[in-house]
């Protein structure tokens, strides 16, 4: 089973100046209308194609709107020979969540 990370062990990665590999998988229109900071756009209809392409990092975020695409996205990954020794987890609750819980704290 995917790893979940949850966003606000996620924020607390980012504050700490950790920088994980952010990866979205939704689609461009949805990324461009807001992303994690530093995210990289891969739509997953185009991941399995475009897999070789990415130098995975140590750890790996996956994004999607509310966290089941990105699951599916980090089960390529992890089984991908590119990306052997990386950390990779889902966002958690997705961008849905992601979005909740920073305006919570604004």
């Amino acid at each position: 089973m995917a790893d979940e990370l949850a966003p606000e062990a996620l924020r607390r990665k980012l504050d700490d100046g950790d920088e994980p590999q952010l990866i979205d998988v939704r689609d461009r229109e949805a990324f461009e209308q807001g992303h994690l900071p530093g995210a990289e756009n891969v739509p997953m209809t185009e991941l399995p194609t475009r897999i070789d392409e990415i130098e995975f990092a140590d750890e790996v975020v996956v994004a999607c709107q509310i966290g089941q695409a990105s699951l599916q996205a980090v089960r390529l990954i992890e089984s991908y020979e590119g990306a052997a020794g990386s950390s990779v987890w889902s966002l958690q609750g997705g961008m849905e969540r992601w979005n909740g819980e920073t305006e919570a704290d604004a």
